[in-house]
């Protein structure tokens, strides 16, 4: 990267002067389309709009939108000029939508019009200018607060270019404070760890308001020339096949979730259907992975170089396939206070079971290591750690050290060659009987290995170890769920699951009881089970 930016500024002018008449951001139906330098001069007018009312350098401005072109014009448009863009996710309820434009003195809004009835209308009352992101105009702006006088500098490295709220998976959300300097460290920092370039087209699938998709999928491809893509809907099998289909994609990012419902819904039922390809598996199981990583590829576009994954830990059967596939799958590991990137392995570096080295940039120690496990808490210094948490100091001073180390709350191993594996939540490691540390995780994996079962969660009550279930759809029908043919079949796939569970595993991590969810579990921006919501749900239960 030749480039040294200082801040999404100098992003902003750099690429849009650099790369001027080629495309920058589209969307899937080609609805909202840019190229370098019709966004920049598109970010500048809406700049010049905010000031018109009002909305000075330091001042915050939220956006609450899907993904679309003009989701980054929102971003620039705020950030770019020495504001503060405060995003947030789509699935938010409208009392966490409230509470984050209350607690972060948002004074300007970019809104849908599908996600406008969110915001309730008290709210929307306090707002100097509403923005619609499907066209870029005006929906509502308060006549006094028409002023010209607003002002605006070029951000300087240290300041905030963003306030990002996380509930994560222990419950009650934090304003993650990052700066340029952030943003600007982890882009060279995949640049290092994955090269691209003006030719390279990625596929925007995962929320831009989560910093995983932000910086990596969007503000990295931007800084380099590239052209982003964004899909109109969620990414369902549907519209993902046609969308692969028609942008042929040479980079894109995932969670888990995505690669594993494809290998577990359409690679494995493929093989056991086909005599040929069961015998293969069982005779030539290499050339068999060979073979199906052919047609995966083919299937994403046949262009595709990197399929990064990160937000969760990748189960080891499907990763195991992929790398046996020579499918062209990183994987990163990182947390929103670190906007995000911490470890990364691009497609050949990847090694079955680690999330890669330390980023370019990023020092790494593993603190409270036990002598005998090697098991650590990853703790971690660089540019790429956030300021803290808005207005809360407290909770900045139990992760955030004076000399800026941070305490990413991961336990992990590092192997000779610096690669780190990363064993779970320090929150949600579960003490066994003797004082061994059980990790839910590794048991989940094996779970969610079972023929039908969707997804998992172990959690402990009563000192026991219980499997919380979560089938694919149509393998119960729960219209029947109180005759005997139903309990019958419950029962059994209960046992089933029990007894594989405990002879695949070690002895301190066998499961005791199975329970079946009726809905799917509840989730954070990266997929992952929001775990404090059902450690203490039998318990309700009870009291109910």
């Amino acid at each position: 990267m030749r480039h040294n930016f200082q801040s999404l500024y100098d992003v902003l002018n750099y690429c849009s002067a650099k790369y001027a008449g080629r495309t920058a951001f589209t969307s899937i139906d080609d609805s909202q389309s840019y190229t370098f330098a019709s966004f920049g001069d598109c970010c500048r007018r809406i700049s010049r709009q905010l000031s018109n009312f009002g909305i000075n350098s330091g001042d915050k401005v939220a956006i609450l939108s899907q993904n679309m072109p003009n989701w980054p014009v929102a971003l620039f448009s705020v950030a770019a000029f020495g504001r503060i863009a405060v995003p947030m996710l789509t699935e938010l309820s409208e009392n966490e939508i409230t509470n984050i434009l209350t607690h972060s003195d948002a004074k300007a809004l970019f809104v849908s019009q599908r996600l406008l009835p969110k915001v309730p209308e008290e709210i929307l009352a306090k707002m100097h200018i509403v923005i619609c992101t499907d066209d870029l105009s005006v929906i509502r702006a308060e006549d006094t607060a028409y002023t010209c006088d607003g002002h605006i500098t070029n951000p300087l490295p240290d300041d905030l270019a963003c306030i990002i709220y996380t509930s994560g998976t222990t419950g009650a959300a934090k304003g993650v404070m990052l700066t340029h300097k952030n943003f600007c460290a982890n882009i060279f920092a995949s640049w290092k760890a994955a090269p691209a370039g003006r030719r390279d087209v990625f596929l925007s699938i995962l929320p831009l308001a989560h910093t995983y998709e932000m910086s990596v999928g969007m503000l990295y491809p931007f800084s380099v020339g590239a052209k982003i893509c964004y899909v109109n809907r969620p990414p369902t099998p549907s519209v993902l096949m046609p969308a692969f289909k028609k942008i042929r994609p040479t980079m894109m990012l995932s969670v888990p979730l995505v690669i594993e419902k494809i290998y577990r819904s359409s690679i494995l039922p493929t093989i056991q259907k086909s005599k040929y390809l069961t015998w293969l598996d069982k005779f030539s199981h290499t050339l068999l992975c060979l073979l199906v990583g052919m047609k995966l590829k083919n299937t994403f576009g046949g262009r595709l170089h990197f399929f990064g994954i990160g937000g969760a830990k990748l189960d080891a059967e499907v990763e195991a396939f992929l790398g046996k596939a020579k499918f062209p799958y990183a994987i990163g590991y990182g947390l929103t206070e670190t906007a995000p990137l911490i470890c990364n392995a691009n497609p050949k570096q990847t090694h079955l079971g680690t999330t890669g080295i330390a980023a370019t940039g990023v020092t790494i120690r593993l603190d409270n290591q036990n002598p005998e496990t090697g098991e650590g808490e990853i703790v971690v210094k660089g540019d790429n750690v956030m300021r803290g948490y808005y207005k809360d100091y407290n909770r900045t001073l139990q992760v955030l050290s004076p000399d800026g180390w941070f305490r990413t709350g991961d336990l992990a191993t590092v192997d000779k060659k610096g690669r780190y594996s990363i064993k779970g939540r320090i929150g949600s490691v579960i003490l066994g009987p003797s004082g061994e540390n059980i990790y839910p995780e590794e048991i989940e994996n094996v779970i969610n290995n079972i023929h039908d079962v969707n997804e998992s969660l172990v959690v402990e009550r009563d000192g026991h170890l219980v499997a919380l279930v979560h089938f694919n759809d149509n393998v119960l029908d729960w219209d029947y769920e109180n005759q005997d043919r139903f309990i019958e079949d419950l029962e059994r796939r209960k046992q089933e699951i029990l007894e594989f569970v405990n002879s695949h595993v070690n002895r301190s991590s066998r499961i005791k009881e199975v329970e079946v969810e009726k809905q799917p579990f509840v989730k954070t921006a990266t997929m992952k089970i929001k775990r404090f919501l059902y450690k203490e749900k039998k318990n309700e239960i009870n009291k109910q």
